[in-house]
């Protein structure tokens, strides 16, 4: 065991006032600690310089000051250790919900859209925050400080608008826009300019600085421009349109065929059955229709010039219950109805994860089906 001299532990002291730590406390703590591991793991006829100078540097990685720092900031920051826990835990459950929301889609399961919802959320407004206000009281400039707080903020609102995007919710677009325009012309510029300068920073920044820029350009590369949006929401409209002018036919020539089939055959009991069973069909069909064109569009029905959108029939179903009870009705008639009587109207199954005008297509394909059999059921009589 060695013994220090008293000349030993004011150089001690005097070493780590010179190294940066004002604090007087903290200086006499150190000083104790120093001491207790240099009488205890020094040899008695070691030597006394060359093992302080090694040992005093496994204190820092850069300089001793780090530990005042340190210091200051669970005096004044207590619950530090607290929130950074709170956020590892936020980050790992949001990967976790994530990962089973995307599993769930893939699939075609239940719950995706909650699990996804729940992991976004997680990200932007429990982690990133989080990691924000850790981030910032480790860093001693204002400079890196400003880099931080933008890069978090972009960060937040591209997690966002993917989210607005996913639900289709109104000003996803500009969401979007928003945030990488921030992290392109704002975060990009400030964080490569302040990264090479350094040499000790400037390949890693060189690297992320590419890296951050080939993602946001392909997430732009993938961004409709407004006008292609638009033309393509007109010509869903115009498809959805003709489908119902060929419906409108369909229907008064299957109404004159009806006409003469009652006239010629008053008493054919089988073909009021039959026909009062598809009119069923075809009335919840074009109810079902109606309630999502004007979810969409705010009229029973469509015109000319109106856009329908790209989101899935079921943001609108999901919202109410009388379409999900309409549809689940609807979905059951026609399984019923071609088990029973040997029809062939197209089952409906999963429309509500269909686009929105593929879904009113269907609906449209099931009167038109509905149709043809009460057509194909007269001209029999």
């Amino acid at each position: 065991m060695y013994t220090l001299t008293d000349t030993q532990i004011e150089f001690i002291q005097n070493d780590i006032r010179a190294r940066g730590v004002l604090m007087v406390g903290l200086q006499q703590d150190l000083l104790d600690h120093i001491c207790c591991v240099i009488e205890q793991e020094l040899d008695p006829d070691g030597n006394f310089d060359d093992f302080y100078q090694h040992r005093i540097r496994t204190f820092y990685k850069t300089d001793l000051s780090e530990i005042e720092q340190e210091t200051i900031q669970l005096l004044t920051f207590k619950n530090y250790y607290v929130m950074k826990k709170i956020m590892l835990f936020a980050g790992a459950f949001s990967v976790l919900t994530m990962t089973a929301g995307l599993f769930f889609k893939f699939f075609h399961m239940p719950g995706a859209s909650f699990l996804i919802a729940v992991g976004i959320i997680l990200l932007s407004l429990v982690f990133l925050p989080l990691l924000f206000t850790l981030k910032i009281r480790e860093n001693s400039s204002s400079r890196d400080k400003i880099i931080t707080g933008v890069g978090t903020f972009a960060g937040i609102l591209i997690s966002v608008g993917t989210m607005f995007k996913i639900f289709h919710w109104p000003g996803a677009n500009i969401i979007g826009i928003l945030a990488l325009s921030i992290m392109l012309l704002v975060f990009l510029p400030v964080y490569f300019f302040s990264g090479i300068r350094n040499p000790e920073t400037k390949v890693n920044t060189i690297v992320s600085s590419i890296f951050i820029f080939y993602g946001c350009a392909l997430i732009l590369m993938m961004v409709r421009s407004s006008a292609a949006s638009n033309q393509l929401m007109r010509e869903n409209a115009e498809m959805v349109l003709r489908n119902e002018n060929m419906l409108s036919e369909q229907q008064k020539l299957t109404a004159a065929l009806v006409s003469q089939s009652r006239i010629d055959n008053p008493s054919a009991q089988s073909t009021k059955l039959e026909n009062e069973q598809a009119g069923q069909i075809g009335l919840l069909a074009n109810q079902l229709k109606q309630f999502l064109i004007a979810s969409e569009t705010g009229k029973a029905q469509l015109g000319s010039g109106d856009m329908l959108s790209d989101m899935d029939a079921g943001h609108y179903i999901s919202d109410s219950p009388k379409a999900e009870a309409q549809l689940k009705n609807l979905t059951g008639k026609i399984q019923s109805f071609n088990k029973t009587s040997g029809g062939n109207i197209p089952e409906i199954s999963g429309i509500e994860n269909r686009k929105l005008s593929q879904s009113i297509n269907d609906l449209i394909l099931v009167e038109m089906a509905v149709l043809q059999n009460e057509s194909a059921v007269a001209l029999q009589k």
